[in-house]
């Protein structure tokens, strides 16, 4: 499980530049939820996402996962829980080291180093028949430095190193947003099959308003910092574009303004 309570942040506090970003943020998702996440332009969506990274503290409030506290850890320490995927392609592998390389890194991720040798055999078949199941071919590449990598291979490859020691939970940072549609789509496939067949407790956050719907069986939507809807069920499947606009109007009391969500 996760949960958020109460989570409090404000960037540059007592000062011209003052912003509060996350304003009483409160969530729980249970084993196996799949939660998309959409709001405005600085609604507190990304922002959330690093405050459960521990990419910066929080001001107040309390981040647990499975019951334990991890708000006052590190983020290295907490990558023990979690698997990320980021906007940026070139993010959450390493440029210049080969295929192979970078998901032994993933797969000893919170190990001790030692002077074993780098990658056995069993490590390798492992790795060949993990990629083979992304359907790109790069089980015939492992030895190709991942920078060569098309923006498409090199995310679907991050997707996997995110998920191959089966974390508590799963962040998706708008993980599409850079690649063109086509490509987009396909690594947005992999990812709802690899959360669905691992059963993976998940957040997306997403510009996307079709694939927040189409995806998930939660949708949240954010507005200054704060949740203003939680919809699930049978209520989620019914949901349109048309739909979630509205309601965000009637909760918010003003109209959706995302260029980059409306267009998409």
């Amino acid at each position: 499980m996760l949960d958020l309570i109460n989570i409090q942040k404000t960037f540059n506090p007592k000062t011209v530049n003052e912003k509060v970003a996350l304003d009483g943020v409160n969530l729980h998702l249970n084993d196996g939820d799949f939660v998309t996440v959409i709001g405005g332009n600085g609604a507190g969506k990304s922002t959330t996402l690093n405050a459960i990274a521990g990419v910066w503290a929080v001001d107040q409030g309390q981040i647990l996962i499975d019951g334990t506290d991890i708000t006052g850890l590190s983020e290295h320490k907490r990558a023990l829980w979690l698997g990320r995927v980021f906007q940026d392609p070139m993010t959450g592998t390493a440029a210049t080291m080969q295929i192979e390389e970078n998901l032994a890194l993933a797969a000893r991720r919170g190990q001790k180093r030692t002077l074993k040798r780098g990658i056995t055999r069993a490590e390798r078949d492992n790795y060949r028949e993990r990629l083979a199941t992304l359907g790109l071919g790069l089980e015939n590449r492992m030895t190709t430095r991942v920078g060569l990598l098309s923006g498409g291979q090199r995310q679907a490859l991050t997707l996997l190193m995110a998920t191959l020691k089966q974390p508590k939970l799963l962040l998706l940072d708008e993980h599409t947003a850079a690649l063109d549609p086509r490509t987009a789509a396909k690594v947005m496939e992999l990812s709802n099959r690899i959360i669905l067949e691992n059963h993976l407790m998940t957040l997306m956050v997403t510009h996307n308003m079709r694939d927040a719907i189409q995806y998930g069986n939660r949708l949240i939507m954010m507005h200054e910092g704060k949740v203003i809807l939680d919809i699930g069920g049978e209520e989620k499947k019914k949901l349109t574009v048309e739909m979630l606009m509205n309601q965000f109007s009637r909760v918010s009391g003003e109209a959706f303004v995302n260029d980059r969500a409306l267009l998409s």
